[in-house]
Protein backbone atom coordinates (compact mmCIF):
# COMPACT_ATOMS: atom_id res chain seq x y z
CA UNK A 1 0.00 0.00 0.00
CA UNK A 2 2.83 2.36 0.86
CA UNK A 3 4.40 1.63 -2.50
CA UNK A 4 1.13 2.61 -4.24
CA UNK A 5 1.05 6.05 -2.56
CA UNK A 6 4.73 6.67 -3.17
CA UNK A 7 4.16 5.86 -6.85
CA UNK A 8 1.30 8.36 -7.03
CA UNK A 9 3.32 10.96 -5.15
CA UNK A 10 6.24 10.48 -7.53
CA UNK A 11 3.94 10.89 -10.53
CA UNK A 12 2.51 14.12 -9.05
CA UNK A 13 5.99 15.55 -8.51
CA UNK A 14 7.14 14.53 -11.96
CA UNK A 15 4.10 16.07 -13.77
CA UNK A 16 2.96 19.11 -11.70
CA UNK A 17 1.51 21.10 -14.61
CA UNK A 18 -0.59 18.15 -15.80
CA UNK A 19 -1.93 17.49 -12.28
CA UNK A 20 -2.69 21.19 -11.75
CA UNK A 21 -4.67 21.37 -14.99
CA UNK A 22 -6.49 18.13 -14.15
CA UNK A 23 -7.49 19.44 -10.71
CA UNK A 24 -8.49 22.81 -12.17
CA UNK A 25 -10.63 21.15 -14.84
CA UNK A 26 -12.26 18.91 -12.21
CA UNK A 27 -13.11 21.90 -10.01
CA UNK A 28 -14.51 23.75 -13.01
CA UNK A 29 -16.73 20.81 -14.01
CA UNK A 30 -17.98 20.40 -10.43
CA UNK A 31 -18.73 24.13 -10.25
CA UNK A 32 -20.64 24.02 -13.55
CA UNK A 33 -22.71 21.04 -12.45
CA UNK A 34 -23.31 21.79 -8.76
CA UNK A 35 -22.78 25.57 -8.44
CA UNK A 36 -25.45 28.11 -7.55
CA UNK A 37 -26.31 28.56 -11.23
CA UNK A 38 -25.22 25.10 -12.35
CA UNK A 39 -27.05 22.37 -14.18
CA UNK A 40 -28.67 20.89 -11.07
CA UNK A 41 -29.93 24.29 -9.91
CA UNK A 42 -31.21 24.97 -13.42
CA UNK A 43 -33.32 21.78 -13.39
CA UNK A 44 -34.75 22.72 -9.98
CA UNK A 45 -35.64 26.20 -11.20
CA UNK A 46 -37.30 24.81 -14.34
CA UNK A 47 -39.44 22.43 -12.24
CA UNK A 48 -40.43 25.27 -9.90
CA UNK A 49 -41.25 27.47 -12.90
CA UNK A 50 -43.59 24.79 -14.32
CA UNK A 51 -45.37 24.45 -10.95
CA UNK A 52 -45.77 28.22 -10.66
CA UNK A 53 -47.21 28.46 -14.18
CA UNK A 54 -49.76 25.74 -13.39
CA UNK A 55 -50.66 27.51 -10.16
CA UNK A 56 -51.03 30.81 -12.04
CA UNK A 57 -53.39 29.23 -14.58
CA UNK A 58 -55.51 27.73 -11.78
CA UNK A 59 -55.71 31.07 -9.98
CA UNK A 60 -56.69 32.85 -13.20
CA UNK A 61 -59.55 30.37 -13.63
CA UNK A 62 -60.61 31.06 -10.02
CA UNK A 63 -60.55 34.81 -10.70
CA UNK A 64 -62.76 34.39 -13.78
CA UNK A 65 -65.18 32.19 -11.82
CA UNK A 66 -65.35 34.64 -8.91
CA UNK A 67 -65.82 37.59 -11.26
CA UNK A 68 -68.75 35.77 -12.84
CA UNK A 69 -70.24 35.08 -9.38
CA UNK A 70 -69.91 38.75 -8.45
CA UNK A 71 -71.53 39.81 -11.72
CA UNK A 72 -74.45 37.42 -11.06
CA UNK A 73 -74.78 38.63 -7.47
CA UNK A 74 -76.06 41.99 -8.70
CA UNK A 75 -78.96 40.25 -10.48
CA UNK A 76 -82.17 40.33 -8.33
CA UNK A 77 -83.19 36.85 -9.45
CA UNK A 78 -79.88 35.40 -8.25
CA UNK A 79 -80.20 37.16 -4.90
CA UNK A 80 -83.72 35.77 -4.53
CA UNK A 81 -82.57 32.25 -5.42
CA UNK A 82 -79.76 32.34 -2.85
CA UNK A 83 -82.10 33.71 -0.20
CA UNK A 84 -84.58 30.88 -0.86
CA UNK A 85 -81.98 28.10 -0.88
CA UNK A 86 -79.65 29.14 1.92
CA UNK A 87 -81.83 31.14 4.27
CA UNK A 88 -85.27 29.54 3.69
CA UNK A 89 -86.95 32.77 2.62
CA UNK A 90 -90.24 32.67 0.78
CA UNK A 91 -92.56 35.05 -1.02
CA UNK A 92 -95.69 36.34 0.74
CA UNK A 93 -98.07 34.06 -1.14
CA UNK A 94 -95.94 30.89 -0.76
CA UNK A 95 -95.95 28.18 1.86
CA UNK A 96 -92.50 26.93 2.85
CA UNK A 97 -91.91 23.29 3.70
CA UNK A 98 -88.51 22.37 5.18
CA UNK A 99 -87.54 18.73 4.98
CA UNK A 100 -84.41 17.74 6.91
CA UNK A 101 -82.55 14.47 6.55
CA UNK A 102 -82.05 12.39 9.65
CA UNK A 103 -78.47 11.43 10.24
Amino acid sequence: MKQFFTGIWAYVWSHPRKIFLLVLASVLVLWIVFGNYGVVARFRMEAENRMLKESKEQEELNIIENTDKIRRAHDPETVEKIAREKYNFSKDDETLFIIEDEK
